[in-house]
This record gives C-alpha cells, structure tokens and sequence, in this order.
C-alpha cells in the first residue's frame, strides 16, 4: 500500500487550482504506487462509470436538489479528468488541450459574443450553431480523408 503523501488540498477557493489539484489526484491515483483499482482502469473499463455518473447527474437535475447536483457535477469532472490522464498515459492529448479545444469551440460558435456577428432571434441561434458545427465535421471529415490518402 502506498502512504500518504502528496496528497492534494480539498478545500481552494481558486477554480483553477482546485482543478490543477484535482488532476494532480488523479496522477497520483494512477501512479505506480497509487491505487490498485485506478491503475488497473482502461478506457473500456471505464465507460460504464461515466455513463452511471451521468445517469447520477441527470436524476439530480431532475429532483431539482442543488447539493446533488453539486456531488455528481463534481463526480462527472473526476471522470473527464480521469479519461484524460488514461489518454496522457498514451501521449493522446493532455488536459490543456481538452480545455484549449473547448475553448476554441465556444467561441467559434459563438460569434454573436466574440464577433461582430449579429442575431436576431434564438431561432437564428440556433440555426448558425448547427451551421457552423456541420462545417466543422466537413472539415474534420476533409482532414481525416487527407490523412488517410498519406497512409
């Protein structure tokens, strides 16, 4: 059994290292000399906790119970953070560019905030979301067959 050390603090007022602690949690978990149970999790062992913590989530939102909602919000982040070291483990991505990629995202469809783009109605919204997310998947589609045609 490992000892404890280096164990991150639970209570910061800082969003952003609350999160940099957490994620640190999750190495530390992961680590040679950290949970038998966490190291021995893979991606495909671990679908069918995210779906659970999901469900969990939902079945909060629906009771309208704020405290709940706080747990299972809090349980759904330890499983992004937790995928996202099993991908950094296989030098996949790591979690500056999940954030960076959402990041990106929001914005680009967002351009009535963080454009000059004009809307009218939330029917427009609407509209110019899903227009721009079919253009991302053209594009996302171009790349990949690009990428396939080099192999």
């Amino acid at each position: 059994m490992s000892k404890c050390r280096d164990i991150p603090k639970a209570n910061l007022s800082d969003p952003g290292e609350a999160l940099r602690q957490l994620s640190a949690l999750v190495t530390r978990l992961r680590a040679p000399d950290g949970c038998p149970w966490d190291r021995g999790q893979t991606l495909e062992t671990f679908k069918h906790y995210l779906i659970e913590e999901t469900h969990e989530l939902l079945e909060a939102l629906s009771n309208n119970d704020s405290e709940h909602v706080r747990e299972e919000l809090g349980d759904l982040l330890f499983q992004v953070l937790f995928l996202t070291e099993l991908y950094q483990e296989q030098q996949a991505f790591g979690l500056s560019e999940v954030i960076n990629g959402i990041t990106a995202k929001m914005i680009r469809r967002h351009p009535h905030v963080f454009g000059d783009k004009q809307m009218k109605s939330e029917e427009e919204l609407r509209r110019q979301w899903q227009s721009i997310k079919n253009e991302e998947k053209k594009r996302e589609g171009a790349e990949q067959r690009a990428l396939n045609r080099g192999h």
